[in-house]
């Protein structure tokens, strides 16, 4: 008779036992499907935030004068004022505008007395020097001015222009000192100094001195051996046949003693210069 009794409260046991493993199972999947439940409510919380966020930051930036919409794709520059108590000849322009792009090229072309000659201007490196050439191309501030400087030496052969009032038949002493009337930092220097100043590029020349860049400009006929202190402002993209004939033909030594070199032998007048 016991042994029936035992029999049967063992299996009353493993049912119970089965009962009980079966709500652990279940109470188990119940937790599981409302953590699943609960992180998709979640994602889907901050995913509307996230949206909500952009498009009140979009609206914001949308608004006309908003901060973010007026800085970008800009840069600041300053523009010193120049005049001629340093012995220079000063031409007043105005000055280029306070912010200027920094993003994207420009195309500078100078149509000369030997055919045209076009360099690219990259703005993301040059963004003031390239605003201050914009600006100069809208006075016409180069149109009909000579190069007036050449040296041919073993590793420094450039043309340099960018005088307005290097102007008229012949050179005067006088050429290579004038500028704007203002003048501007050095940027985009280079930083490869074993070849700082490769043929075809237009680096800005200045006095030595820090913020002394004005508007005259050289051009590398060969590969260039310089200090980095010349602010690189494009390559030319055609037209360097013209530049190498030029320099090529020589100068007459008239600055032999003190800068280097002369006046071109064979001169080159930039009859208009237009950025676009």
């Amino acid at each position: 008779m016991s042994s029936i009794k035992d029999r049967q409260r063992a299996a009353a046991r493993a049912r119970l036992e089965k009962e009980m493993a079966e709500r652990a199972t279940s109470a188990r999947k119940r937790r599981r499907q409302r953590a699943v439940l609960g992180s998709a409510l979640a994602v889907v919380v901050i995913a509307g935030a996230a949206v909500w966020i952009v498009n009140v930051l979009k609206k914001d930036d949308d608004k006309p004068g908003s901060a973010s919409a007026s800085a970008a794709g800009t840069v600041a520059c300053t523009w010193t004022p120049a005049d001629a108590a340093g012995g220079g000849k000063v031409k007043d322009v105005g000055t280029p505008p306070a912010s200027v792009p920094n993003v994207g090229t420009s195309t500078l072309k100078f149509d000369t007395s030997l055919g045209v000659i076009e360099a690219k201007i990259d703005l993301t490196k040059a963004p003031c020097t390239g605003a201050s050439y914009k600006h100069l191309a809208e006075k016409k501030f180069l149109d009909n001015t000579k190069c007036h400087r050449l040296v041919n030496e073993a590793t420094f052969k450039v043309l340099q222009c960018g005088d307005p009032f290097a102007t008229g038949k012949g050179y005067r002493e006088t050429d290579g000192t004038g500028g704007p009337s203002y003048t501007m930092i050095e940027e985009n220097l280079p930083t490869d100094t074993a070849k700082p100043y490769p043929a075809g590029s237009i680096a800005m020349a200045n006095t030595g001195q820090p913020g002394s860049t004005g508007s005259q400009f050289f051009i590398c006929s060969e590969d260039t051996q310089l200090s980095p202190n010349y602010t690189l402002l494009g390559t030319i993209t055609s037209g360097l046949d013209i530049v190498k004939d030029v320099v090529k033909a020589g100068d007459d030594g008239a600055f032999a003693q003190s800068a280097g070199g002369g006046h071109p032998k064979k001169e080159l007048t930039i009859k208009t210069m237009t950025v676009s």
